[in-house]
């Protein structure tokens, strides 16, 4: 059974105000669910319609499916909710190609960007503090669980693109060289934008080389990327270069 203080807890933590206050937020989804169990990430309380999980017997809790349907906040639950500690943010590791994000709003885009870090080995993903917050539960079922094995981090871009040398600058910009032709360097911030104006001009200042997914229509009107779909082109190239 559902207590109504923990109904209470679980509907909070929609709100980052809370989720930042507690240290805790909710993960639905067997796949996601799975995935935090076997990471690092602490769980905090687990319920589930059906007893398929390996989580401590003390913190799992056995419901029906209408109980289900009170705590969570897909339209179709989705056999079980839990409720994680979010970690204390580690050191940034600094390795190889890095993905920066400067002020995306849509915790979809943010999920799948996550998850695209996650196959194409990624492991630190830096974001501006007006960047969708990556614990929001749109997010993190967005992610799949990779966020279960990428370091996100939120601070000051600016600042830390500024005092950081030993990474070479990239940012995407519609006038920027061609991604398919130009060389990449394996030590790279590469830095994303928001979904309707890009990347921020106090940040272009700090480029070092722009890029940009060349247009193959002819079609003037035509819509830019989505910045998911930018993000997935560009790892792919990225990679392709480095490898082939």
């Amino acid at each position: 059974m559902v207590s109504k203080s923990q109904i209470k807890l679980i509907t909070s933590l929609e709100q980052k105000k809370h989720r930042t206050k507690l240290g805790l937020f909710v993960v639905e989804g067997k796949k996601g669910i799975e995935e935090l169990l076997e990471s690092n990430f602490e769980l905090h309380f687990l319920y589930t319609t059906q007893d398929i999980f390996n989580a401590p017997r003390e913190k799992k809790h056995l419901i029906s499916e209408v109980e289900l349907k009170k705590i969570s906040s897909l339209v179709t639950p989705q056999i079980g909710l839990a409720v994680f500690r979010i970690p204390v943010e580690n050191e940034i590791k600094l390795k190889g190609l890095v993905m920066a994000l400067d002020g995306v709003r849509d915790p979809g885009n943010l999920g799948t960007i996550i998850r695209l870090c996650d196959w194409f080995g990624v492991e630190t993903l830096v974001c501006s503090l007006d960047t969708v917050d990556c614990y929001n539960s749109k997010v993190v079922q967005a992610t799949m669980g990779s966020i279960a094995r990428v370091d996100v981090h939120y601070l000051d871009l600016a600042l830390f693109l500024e005092e950081n040398n030993s990474h070479f600058k990239v940012g995407t910009f519609m006038e920027g060289e061609n991604i398919f032709v130009t060389n990449m360097p394996k030590a790279a911030i590469v830095v994303l934008g928001n979904e309707a104006h890009g990347i921020s001009n106090n940040i272009e200042k700090l480029i070092e080389k722009k890029i940009n997914i060349p247009q193959f229509s002819n079609v003037k009107n035509t819509e830019s990327l989505n910045v998911a779909t930018a993000t997935a082109v560009l790892l792919s190239e990225i990679r392709r270069k480095e490898n082939y």
